[in-house]
């Protein structure tokens, strides 16, 4: 391959900051590219850690879309499909080691992953949960809570540790910081749960997976819609909790990915529940930028009520 000339050598580390600059600029094209959710978060965060957000959500989606159907269409058996991810796990293992991969997504998440103290406790869960869509057709009780830890509790841990390395995020105390990952958790378990009971249809028909014990996808009933949907408010209540724990900008990109969420929850709770087995549910981005400007606006009252109570105090 020709090289490009209109870059000079680079010396020292240049090199290397040149290649990690332009790896997690691909990570934010695949955040922008899969989720316009978490795109609205990330804006309200200081710059560094928009990026280790979204480091951290381009090796998820790259993983999930191994075994969602993109390596399938490619024409890949599940044998070949486990190959896959088994790889990119001992990749990440190795960039997270060695602070470099050839893999960019892989090398973006090393980057963020070494900075904020994101280790092996996090990402093996996460594979194993992936591992399992490839072999777990219905889950029971148990398989379901740790599919959820790994898929998304621990993902809501990963962002808690780059939220936890922001400017002025509050030193917390041993109770505080148990509530503030399990505020984290919550988060994480309420986003997946959404989106099992929004992606129904497709889980069910085009997959095979039955995520939820007790619930099958073919004789959905508002009944069964309903226990969901209050299933989810609770994490969410839960994840609200913790926000006080984070840095201010923090809890402004908490508190929109929390809304949103809510919102599409709120819908799939008035939907009819057999609709939801023809149709995904989304928020339309009109509605995304109104709960967008409501986070920015409250936030704004919030700290114009504390600094007038800051003066009364003087």
């Amino acid at each position: 391959m020709k090289r490009d000339t209109s870059l000079k050598p680079a010396a020292g580390t240049a090199a290397l900051e040149h290649y990690s600059r332009a790896a997690q600029r691909s990570a934010r094209v695949v955040l922008g590219e899969y989720s316009t959710s978490f795109s609205l978060a990330c804006r309200m965060l200081d710059a560094g850690s928009a990026r280790h957000i979204a480091n951290i959500y381009a090796l998820v989606r790259l993983a999930d879309e191994i075994v969602d159907g993109v390596a399938c269409q490619a024409g890949l058996d599940n044998q070949a499909i486990g190959g896959c991810l088994d790889e990119l796990e001992a990749e990440t293992l190795r960039a997270m080691a060695r602070g470099y991969s050839t893999n960019m997504v892989v090398h973006a998440f090393a980057i963020s992953a070494r900075a904020t103290g994101i280790n092996a406790a996090l990402t093996g869960p996460f594979f194993a949960s992936m591992r399992a869509d490839l072999s777990t057709g219905q889950h029971d009780a148990r398989s379901l809570e740790d599919y959820i830890y790994g898929s998304a509790e621990v993902i809501g841990l990963m962002c808690l540790q780059v939220f936890q390395a922001m400017p002025g995020a509050p030193e917390l105390d041993r109770a505080e910081e148990q509530q503030a990952r399990q505020a984290a958790r919550s988060l994480g378990a309420a986003f997946q749960k959404v989106n099992f009971l929004r992606d129904l249809a497709e889980d069910s028909q085009d997959l095979g997976r039955s995520y939820f014990p007790g619930i099958n996808p073919a004789r959905f009933d508002e009944q069964g819609k309903a226990l969901l949907v209050e299933q989810i408010e609770q994490d969410l209540a839960q994840a609200r909790a913790g926000m006080p724990y984070l840095a201010p900008a923090a809890a402004r990109a908490v508190r929109l990915a929390h809304d949103l969420f809510r919102e599409l929850n709120s819908q799939l709770g008035k939907a009819d529940a057999a609709d939801l087995l023809r149709t995904r549910i989304s928020v339309s981005t009109p509605r995304k930028a109104l709960i967008a400007a409501r986070v920015l606006l409250g936030t704004s009252r919030s700290a114009h009520r504390k600094q007038l109570m800051e003066r009364a105090r003087r």
